[in-house]
């Protein structure tokens, strides 16, 4: 590993670049190494703890994509012509809830802490939950995964433009009918994890017709 020296050119360069891509070329298809680059960035991205309260499920089949376009109003033309199409899940109270399996697993098997460290790390964890962020029903504790896996989403979209690939994110989709597909035809245990997002990676069809508008630097940062 060594020091990273991209210039501040480049990475600015890089957002300036990257758009909510509404079309992509469909003739246009990333690479095997392309795409695990992308994934990989998620795979390192930080989390609250070091918990990883996420899964990244890669769509490609057809049939699956046509299947996802009844319950996703924002994602019909991404699913027609991206190159690659991801399903962001969160994990949901039964992995992340203090005393989990998971989080047992997370400390014993992953970080490989002692028992002491463990004794430790889980009072920790548990104070955070039930006193700091009053993290105290199912739905606060999965918007709170949701809020790391948004993480992985930001690093995925930057890594990508950073390379020139295109991406787009999306929230367009009806939450309970999204879940129930991803139980009945993906397999997915919905009892431990929901759908947080949706992002499409691949080249765009076409230049934005706009360009980037923002507020004002100085209306978003304060100095005190």
């Amino acid at each position: 590993m060594h020091t990273p020296n991209i210039s501040k050119e480049d990475i600015i360069n890089a957002f300036q670049f990257r758009h909510a891509t509404k079309e992509f070329d469909p003739t246009k298809k990333l690479s095997d190494d392309e795409i695990n680059f992308i994934l990989e960035t998620a795979h390192l991205s930080p989390s609250s703890f070091g918990f990883e309260p996420w899964h990244f499920v890669v769509v490609q089949d057809q049939e699956l994509r046509e299947l996802i376009k009844p319950v996703a109003w924002g994602a019909p033309l991404k699913l027609d012509t991206a190159s690659h199409f991801v399903l962001g899940l969160s994990m949901k109270a039964p992995m992340t809830k203090w005393d989990s399996e998971y989080i047992m697993h997370m400390m014993k098997e992953v970080k490989q802490l002692s028992d002491e460290r463990i004794e430790g790390y889980l009072k920790f964890y548990r104070e955070f939950q039930e006193r700091d962020f009053n993290l105290d029903t199912d739905k606060k504790l999965f918007d709170w995964a949701s809020k790391q896996t948004y993480i992985a989403l930001g690093n995925m979209m930057t890594a990508a433009a950073l390379t020139g690939i295109d991406s787009c994110p999306i929230e367009g989709f009806h939450e309970e009918k999204a879940e129930e597909l991803l139980r009945e035809k993906f397999g997915i245990d919905t009892d431990k994890y929901g759908l947080s997002f949706m992002v499409a990676f691949g080249h765009r069809k076409a230049d934005p017709p706009f360009a980037k508008s923002r507020r004002d630097f100085s209306d978003i940062v304060t100095w005190k």
